[in-house]
C-alpha cells in the first residue's frame, strides 16, 4: 500500500496558488504531496547574444533547493562554488518545456526568467517546477499583453509534467521520494494540454522494460497530467488570462 492509502494510478493531493510573489511579473506556488515549490517569472528587455537582432525572445530557468528542503541539510550550490550536473539538467528541462509552448517571435526580443526554488522536496521536484512555471509564465505574458508590449498572447498551449515508475512490477503514478528511490523504472513525462509530448525521460534502474510497458506508463502519466492541467486552466480562467491557442 502506498503512503496515505493512495491508489497506484492516483496523483498526490496538490494545490497551485498563483501570484504568491508581489514583485514578480508572474508567480505560482505548488504543493504536491510533501513537495513544495515557489516559481517566479521575471521579464527583462534583453536576449542572449545569439538572439540579438533576431526579433525573437527566449525563456530560461534556474532551479535550486533550500538547504533543508531534504531530510538532511545540504550545502547551497552558491557555497560550493559550482552548479551540479543534476541542477543543470533540470534547468534545461524546464526551459525546453516552456519554450515549446510559446511563440518566441510574438514575445519579441525579451527574456522570461523562471526561478524555481524548492522549499521542501519529497520527489517530483522537476515535474512540479514545470507545472508551476507554466502558470507563472502565463501570468507574466498576460501582464506584457495588458501593458501593450505584445500584440497577442504568445502562449500556444499549457504544459504540465509528472513522474511515473515501476515498483515491484506495479506501475505507479506520481512517485514520492521513497518510491522513486526503489523504482525499477523511473520516468518523467512532459505533455501539452492537447496531449502532445514535449519530453520523456525514462530509465531502467534495475532491469530493462518492455515497449508495451512504456505505453502503459505514458497512459498513466497522461491521466495525472490531465488533472494538473485542469487545475491550471481553472486558475488562469480566474486570472482572466487570454490564450491564443483557445481563441479567447
Amino acid at each position: 500500500m502506498r503512503a496515505n492509502n493512495r491508489k497506484f494510478d492516483e496523483i498526490r493531493p496538490f494545490k497551485i496558488i498563483p501570484n504568491c510573489n508581489e514583485f514578480a511579473e508572474g508567480s505560482a506556488y505548488i504543493e504536491i504531496g510533501k513537495t513544495k515549490i515557489i516559481t517566479t517569472a521575471s521579464v527583462e528587455e534583453k536576449v542572449p547574444p545569439f538572439l540579438k537582432g533576431s526579433g525573437t525572445g527566449w525563456i530560461t530557468a534556474e532551479y535550486s533547493m533550500l538547504p533543508r528542503a531534504t531530510e538532511k541539510r545540504t550545502l547551497r550550490e552558491s557555497v560550493t562554488g559550482r552548479i551540479s550536473g543534476r541542477t543543470h539538467e533540470i534547468q534545461r528541462l524546464i526551459g525546453r518545456s516552456l519554450r515549446a509552448v510559446v511563440d518566441l517571435e510574438v514575445l519579441g526580443e525579451r527574456t522570461v526568467f523562471l526561478d524555481c526554488d524548492v522549499l521542501q522536496a519529497d520527489g517530483g521536484t522537476r515535474t512540479a517546477s514545470i507545472t508551476a512555471s507554466c502558470v507563472a509564465m502565463a501570468l507574466a505574458l498576460k501582464k506584457l499583453y495588458d501593458q501593450g508590449l505584445i500584440e497577442k498572447m504568445p502562449l500556444r498551449n499549457l504544459v504540465a509534467a509528472v513522474s511515473v515508475g515501476i515498483i515491484n512490477g506495479e506501475k505507479m503514478l506520481d512517485l514520492d521520494f521513497n518510491e522513486d528511490s526503489q523504482a525499477e523504472v523511473d520516468m518523467n513525462v512532459v505533455l501539452t494540454d492537447d496531449g502532445k509530448i514535449i519530453e520523456i525521460q525514462a530509465t531502467a534502474e534495475k532491469k530493462p522494460f518492455e515497449r508495451n510497458e512504456l505505453k502503459e506508463l505514458l497512459d498513466l502519466a497522461e491521466k495525472g497530467i490531465k488533472e494538473l492541467i485542469k487545475a491550471q486552466k481553472e486558475i488562469l480562467k480566474q486570472e482572466s488570462v487570454l490564450f491564443m491557442a483557445y481563441g479567447e
